[in-house]
């Protein structure tokens, strides 16, 4: 499974980036207005840190909009993945761009048919929000699981990117189901590091290690 960072701030991608272990970054607008920054200046310096996908979402909700939008945010950098809303005007775009060979991103999905209709429409990936989707009472991930079993019936190629990930056992479930992607905050993905016994294993090591008396440098 790939792993994106959602984070608009640049510390945080650039340590995570030098771990090895991210793939790409979502940002929206709620990330870029949390960052403080100018929009384009931060997506272009994410899109040099990072060499996979980075997501940056049009704003406007009318097609003709979207679309200059687009042509100007997929001028920032080879990397960059334009995200749309799953809607009508959405997948209108979402289909013209990725007609033209530019990544999508179709976020905002909250059911697996709104899913088959992305794919359709020939999404690069599908952003289903698992934790949003628990906060309004249902399981975020029966949605994967039916996204994953509908993909997988039709061959469709586009990647299920999970998203609105809240804690480590998002991941874990979203993995066992078979998930392409999962997005989650850096809090979420430093989680993923710790266990009890393996902070104490160090301890112990280290403790052990200090009645020898000697050094390694």
């Amino acid at each position: 499974m790939k792993f994106f960072v959602d984070t608009a701030e640049i510390e945080p991608i650039r340590e995570l980036a030098a771990t090895g272990l991210l793939d790409g970054v979502t940002t929206n607008p709620s990330l870029i207005a949390k960052s403080g920054r100018d929009f384009m200046e931060v997506t272009r310096e994410i899109c040099e840190i990072v060499d996979g996908p980075v997501s940056a979402e049009v704003v406007a909700l009318d097609h003709a909009t979207m679309m200059k939008e687009a042509e100007i945010l997929r001028k920032i950098a080879d990397n960059v993945c334009i995200k749309v809303p799953l809607t009508v005007d959405g997948l209108k775009t979402c289909k013209a761009l990725t007609g033209e060979g530019t990544m999508v991103n179709v976020t905002l999905c909250f059911s697996a048919n709104q899913a088959l209709l992305a794919a359709k429409a020939g999404a690069s990936f599908i952003s289903p929000f698992v934790g949003r989707h628990d906060d309004n009472g249902f399981d975020g991930m029966d949605l994967i699981e039916d996204i994953r079993l509908i993909y997988d019936n039709y061959d469709f190629a586009t990647e299920i990117l999970v998203a609105s990930v809240r804690h480590t056992m998002h991941v874990l479930q979203a993995a066992k189901i078979g998930a392409d992607v999962m997005t989650a905050p850096p809090k979420v993905i430093h989680d993923l590091f710790k266990h009890v016994l393996t902070e104490k294993g160090i301890e112990g090591f280290m403790a052990d290690w200090a009645k020898t008396g000697q050094s390694i440098l």
